[in-house]
């Protein structure tokens, strides 16, 4: 009976209006009042700081994303250069052929002045093609760079399910003892295949106490992938593996209270929260 009281005396606080009111600064007495629940405030605000959280993630990608853009804007611009270098070398090569076309001494000296060969300088053509050939090669070597950090940036989930337990301070289940929890726990069903979030090579597939049956995948750029209490590994040390590659099956081995596995993501030696690469598209 208390325990229906305190509901229903908590259900009216919630549903209590609060009013809102509007003033226009040009007719006071114009004013426009808007009646809201209480409750419905507390999701307004729940909701505008889950939005402004979701917008701040996303600022480093736009960061990222329109560096590169001006970038390739800029090697786009070299690369019309250097077409533009081909075709003046196209009209000198046509040039000189119409003068050995003609066939004497003396008829080519005669049109000499008239074809405009004279105008161009083969050693600025020497140095465009130079540096041409160098911008050429910075292109690929950038689009190699950005394609190996993008293959070895962790995306997605290893595995679809519930995430239980979130990154960071939490009461340990089994030790009851408060704790920093370096990764995320995602509840799955036993025996479903665990993929890896990112191109890497195998550095450790084995058993620990704590973590039962583990996998770790390096994937350059100082970032690795750590995979923990799976049924089974599926991968041996050393071995290259794609995103999306299947590595290990879920299962509960280690110190775990059920089937699920557990995910770190690390950077520079750190550990990261999960949850920042998670929520990119794999």
């Amino acid at each position: 009976m208390q325990a229906y009281q305190r509901l229903k005396t908590f259900c009216h606080k919630a549903l209590t209006p609060i009013t809102i009111m509007f003033i226009p600064h040009d007719n006071p007495r114009r004013s426009l009042n808007l009646n809201i629940p209480a409750v419905g405030v507390f999701m307004s605000a729940i909701c505008s700081l889950v939005g402004a959280v979701y917008l701040l993630s996303a600022i480093p990608d736009a960061i990222r994303y329109h560096a590169m853009e001006k970038q390739l804007l800029d090697y786009s611009q070299k690369a019309y250069d250097f077409n533009t270098t081909l075709l003046s070398l196209k009209k000198a090569e046509n040039e000189l052929h119409q003068l050995i076309s003609l066939g004497s001494k003396e008829k080519i000296l005669e049109k000499a002045d008239t074809l405009d060969v004279g105008s161009f300088d083969i050693s600025q053509v020497q140095e465009q093609i130079e540096r041409s050939i160098g911008t050429v090669d910075a292109i690929r070597d950038y689009l190699r760079s950005e394609k190996s950090l993008y293959l070895a940036t962790p995306r997605g989930l290893p595995v679809a399910g519930i995430i239980s337990s979130p990154y960071g301070g939490r009461i340990n289940p089994i030790s009851g003892q408060s704790e920093f929890h370096r990764g995320i726990d995602i509840s799955a069903e036993a025996g479903t295949p665990v993929k890896a979030t990112a191109d890497g090579v195998i550095v450790f597939s084995g058993y620990n106490p704590g973590g039962g049956n583990v996998v770790v995948i390096a994937h350059g750029h100082r970032l690795s992938t750590y995979y923990a209490h799976n049924r089974t590994n599926a991968v041996r040390v050393g071995e290259k593996v794609r995103r999306g590659s299947v590595i290990a099956y879920v299962g509960s081995t280690g110190s775990a209270t059920g089937s699920h596995v557990h995910y770190e993501v690390w950077r520079n030696g750190k550990s990261e929260d999960p949850n920042s690469y998670t929520r990119r598209r794999s």
